[in-house]
């Protein structure tokens, strides 16, 4: 296939091009590139060129609360690929019988992959026989661990646990992710919370401050710093947070971080409303000065990745929807009607975050196109190992392209979205600029409001030692 006249943006630079692909790679990129009597021709006049996504952070088929998230690893990946994201990366769950076991059950999830994939690997249980078993990760190609701070006697390790595994990892060439809250100040909060009576969503806000995401994310810089091993802190939420990932870098330690949109547009006060639950994820929203803060983050370059956290669930589980034909309906976030604790932590969003951020960033002037490219899909390529065959439009890259009509006007909401859930987050928003056709290594999976991708077209990717940047 031959695309002309196109304007392709990259994280570097805006030009005029034609783009050739050869089978799944990209083969050229330059002024009128001449045809062979076999490409189809595809005239882009007036339509952006763009990487496919790479989302960093989704969470596909995940077990919680006695139910599971509404998307698995085809409807979450189709999704993806209507707004324009063509690689995910999910997170394995660290089952008791080893880390190979827990990642063979995840590959058998994700044989439906409708997108390419790789994994994270969390880590929520430590000890010299897990330690062991890291050098496997690496040939598994899972370079990236996950730690969590919080969820005390469930998910969390203890700071040394945490330092002891930085150390390792730095010897693997693995890359330590962390979710940054305070266990120690969350537990005894939600039970003062609900002994007093306070079980409304906005409670979960509540129990759950600002300051403890902020000291915990200076506390993990400091371990990268005395470990001299990288640290990526994930879903950033508290401007706090931003201000600390500065302090750091400044002063030399090697950690990254990375926010979502829901971080950027919402705050707590969407909790207090009837359908406050929708807005339920961890961490939690903050406010409107956060949100601010935070958008100055990623205009300054203080933040490196905009993820999604992407783990839906019904807002109504009893109530059935219809997806491709069929009625489906999971438990959903009615299971915490009455106690905020019993809400299923996550929202859909993996759809949304390129749409969304386009108008209200790029066209809002908050963000140059080249940083959306930049934010979106070649920084987390970088930093996770993927690059340069994900994240970039080069020669030899996969060809996973996005043609972007920036014209297009789309009012956004549930019906318009593909992710398997009966809500989202962006209801009526008007969109200027949506994903026309969308290439996953040079096959058309999305054209228009068409899906031509299928069941296991996703393939599952071994990554490398990834940048820190």
């Amino acid at each position: 296939m031959l695309i002309k006249n196109a304007t392709l943006i990259t994280a570097a630079e805006t030009f005029q091009a034609d783009l050739l692909i050869r089978g799944e790679k990209i083969a050229a990129i330059g002024q009128n590139l001449p045809p062979t009597p076999e490409d189809l021709i595809l005239d882009a006049t007036g339509k952006f060129l763009l990487p496919g996504g790479v989302d960093p952070h989704c969470h596909f088929d995940l077990p919680m609360f006695g139910t599971v998230s509404s998307d698995d690893h085809y409807t979450g990946h189709k999704a993806a690929a209507f707004g324009g994201t063509t690689t995910v990366i999910d997170f394995v769950v660290q089952e008791p019988q080893g880390l190979r076991h827990s990642v063979e059950l995840w590959l058998q999830k994700s044989a439906k992959a409708a997108i390419d994939y790789s994994f994270h690997m969390n880590l929520t249980h430590f000890d010299d026989s897990v330690a062991a078993e890291l050098p496997a990760l690496v040939e598994m190609g899972i370079t990236t661990l996950k730690v969590f701070t919080a969820y005390n006697g469930r998910l969390r390790l203890s700071d040394g646990e945490i330092f002891h595994a930085l150390k390792i990892a730095k010897d693997l060439g693995l890359l330590v992710m962390a979710h940054c809250e305070n266990g120690d100040v969350i537990e005894p909060l939600i039970a003062e919370a609900l002994a007093a009576g306070h079980t409304q969503p906005e409670w979960h806000a509540q129990t759950r401050p600002a300051w403890g995401a902020i000291e915990t994310t200076l506390r993990l810089a400091a371990m990268a710093a005395q470990a001299n091993a990288p640290v990526y802190i994930v879903h950033m939420n508290a401007g706090g947070e931003a201000d600390m990932l500065r302090y750091a870098r400044q002063r030399g330690a090697p950690v990254m971080g990375e926010t979502c949109p829901q971080y950027l547009f919402f705050n707590v006060e969407h909790l207090k409303r009837a359908d406050g639950a929708k807005w339920i994820c961890s961490p939690p929203m903050r406010s409107e000065a956060d949100n601010a803060r935070l958008w100055q983050a990623l205009q300054t370059g203080e933040i490196q990745t905009i993820g999604t956290d992407h783990c839906p669930f019904f807002f109504d589980g009893t109530q059935p929807i219809i997806y491709e034909g069929q009625p489906i309906a999971i438990p959903g976030k009615e299971l915490g009607a009455g106690n905020f604790t019993k809400i299923p932590n996550g929202l859909p969003g993996v759809q949304d975050r390129l749409p969304i951020l386009w108008t209200y960033g790029v066209r809002a002037g908050k963000i140059s196109a080249n940083q959306f490219v930049a934010l979106t899909s070649t920084n987390p390529a970088k930093i996770f190992g993927l690059y340069p065959r994900k994240g970039t439009l080069a020669p030899g890259a996969d060809a996973d392209i996005v043609i972007w009509d920036p014209q297009k006007q789309v009012t956004h909401g549930v019906a318009h979205s593909q992710q398997r859930t009966d809500y989202n987050l962006y209801e009526g928003w008007e969109l200027t600029g949506y994903p026309e056709k969308v290439f996953l290594r040079g096959n058309l999976i999305v054209d228009n409001e068409q899906w031509l991708g299928q069941a296991g077209d996703g393939q599952f990717l071994k990554r490398g030692k990834g940048e820190v940047l």
